[in-house]
């Protein structure tokens, strides 16, 4: 005896349901999964609740920093700021013993000054310009595509003081011991300009 057409045409029609209610779910649940990471970036408090990547690619967490001042830059390779690699060399050696760091942010947004990978851009600063402080993987610093810890810098509702958009590459952005930012410097500032030193000797002296 045949089975019913009719039969067969439920049951596959039933197993399409449930196919077509499974994707479903799985695309709510990935749906969520995004708005969490995005709620979770926009609800940070700090420079220490964000995780980054070194130059080497390993994953760092800012909250190794804590206690410490720090001087933030969007470094470029090729751009005519690119000298300031020997003034933020410079004053990292000074100050380190006293809890200082510059941390380097290697960023191609602006006239492709910074076209190398993460490998060339180490070898750069290590050879040309004897960078001992920590570098880190090359971002993005402004647009669509801008790192969540540039947002954070940037934006009116996390950074009110300081905010507005990375003009050029090596902008400089202090934290404070308690990372909190507490001023910034255009590309034009020197790393052992009187402005720059004045600041990070202020905020080294408030333990």
């Amino acid at each position: 005896m045949s089975s019913c057409p009719c039969s067969s045409n439920k049951f596959l029609g039933l197993i399409l349901i449930v196919v077509l209610a499974a994707t479903g779910l799985i695309i709510a649940f990935s749906g969520s999964k995004t708005t969490m990471n995005v709620n979770s970036q926009n609800s940070a408090k700090s420079i220490y609740d964000f995780e980054v990547l070194d130059i080497d690619g390993n994953k760092v967490s800012l909250s190794k920093f804590k206690g410490n001042v720090l001087l933030i830059v969007n470094v470029a390779s090729k751009c005519g700021y690119t000298p300031q690699y020997e003034g933020l060399q410079a004053i990292y050696e000074k100050y380190k013993d006293q809890g200082f760091y510059v941390l380097g942010f290697p960023a191609n947004n602006f006239a492709n000054q910074e076209p190398g990978t993460n490998e060339e851009i180490k070898e750069f600063c290590s050879t040309r310009y004897k960078v001992t402080f920590p570098m880190f993987a090359k971002i993005s610093v402004k647009g669509e595509d801008q790192h969540p810890l540039y947002r954070f810098l940037t934006s009116k509702e996390t950074n009110p003081e300081f905010a507005g958009e990375i003009t050029w590459n090596f902008n400089k952005f202090l934290i404070d011991r308690n990372g909190k930012v507490v001023a910034r410097f255009s590309s034009k500032d020197k790393p052992e300009s009187d402005v720059v030193i004045q600041a990070i000797e202020k905020y080294l002296n408030q333990k």
